[in-house]
């Protein structure tokens, strides 16, 4: 892959429509701060705030600070993601949390990162010295969650879970979001993993949140959450190895219940446990059933997967033509 000079970025970084996604629900206290830092880091930007039916008066602090404000009445980040990604047009995407605890001088080396290297998604990876910016417990679900999909589905961030990213135009525009909440992370990582997105990690400074603002992230229901839609993706991204380890698991209860009646059958010529013999030849059959399955979803998967291909190829990406040197 050609790297654009340093002036060729700098022309792209001044020419592209920059927009600036900040979902909401309940940040009266920190999004005039958030949209006042990007205003400044990204003069030239849009700013959005989605208000996701906030009660404190999120919406009004945002239009007064000179976001663009927006509302979506479905509860959840990953309705307000789905939202912000069909509704806003623009070349480079810099989605946010409204919360004030990702540094927005950070955007503009982000952005260039992802242009210079023509990629797709650029992470901010927290870091932070500050130890109630992260608890514990998120820290462990994060490093566990990442860690699982990175068994599965390949590892290409450290931080799987972060809030603050920089996406092309043709990853946004090829994203079929369908989670709710926060799931809506795991599901953008998924996504660029399963199309071999061009994509990297970029450090970034983690702060806590300030005083009078409080977390709307439950560690216990929200990981259970994720850990379902990772089985769920893994069905439909992965539906061989899905259905594969079940008929396997089938077959060995199958072969374990019915070794003692082959090894009596073997002493008597008898078959006296004939139910178990009925149960292990059915286990048997759904077993060959479950990864027929396996085989048939896994061409249907590839199907879904070009046709995803196909959309993303159809858009232009960060580093396209227009913005390469004459």
């Amino acid at each position: 892959m050609t790297s654009l000079s340093v002036p060729s970025i700098e022309r792209a970084a001044q020419s592209a429509q920059i927009a600036v996604l900040i979902p909401c629900y309940n940040e009266v206290v920190t999004v005039a701060a958030v949209v006042k830092d990007f205003q400044r880091t990204l003069p030239a930007a849009r700013i959005y705030v989605y208000d996701n039916n906030s009660t404190d008066g999120t919406a009004a602090a945002a239009a007064a600070a000179g976001a663009h404000v927006r509302t979506e009445p479905l509860q959840g980040k990953g309705h307000v993601v789905r939202r912000m990604f069909s509704d806003i047009e623009a070349d480079i995407y810099v989605l946010v949390d409204g919360d004030s605890t990702y540094e927005a001088a950070a955007a503009p080396n982000m952005i260039r990162t992802l242009i210079e290297g023509n990629l797709d998604l650029v992470n901010g990876v927290r870091h932070s010295t500050v130890h109630q910016a992260y608890r514990p417990g998120h820290r462990f679900g994060n490093w566990m969650l990442t860690a699982l999909v990175a068994l599965i589905f390949g590892r290409r961030t450290r931080d799987m879970l972060t809030g603050y990213r920089v996406f092309s135009r043709r990853f946004v525009k090829s994203f079929p979001s369908l989670t709710a909440g926060f799931e809506i992370e795991t599901e953008i990582m998924v996504h660029a993993l399963e199309l071999r997105m061009l994509m990297t990690d970029f450090e970034t400074e983690y702060r806590d949140r300030p005083e009078g603002s409080a977390s709307k992230l439950s560690t216990l229901q929200d990981g259970a959450k994720i850990l379902r839609l990772i089985g769920v993706l893994i069905k439909e991204e992965r539906p061989l190895s899905f259905f594969g380890v079940i008929g396997l698991v089938l077959f060995l209860t199958a072969v374990v219940l019915f070794i003692p009646v082959y090894i009596e059958y073997l002493h008597t010529g008898l078959v006296r446990r004939f139910p178990t013999a009925v149960l292990a030849t059915g286990l048997v059959l759904a077993a060959i059933l479950s990864v027929a399955c396996g085989l048939i979803l896994s061409t249907v998967t590839l199907g879904r997967r070009e046709m995803k291909r196909l959309t993303y190829l159809q858009q232009p990406g960060a580093g396209a033509k227009r913005y390469s040197p004459d």
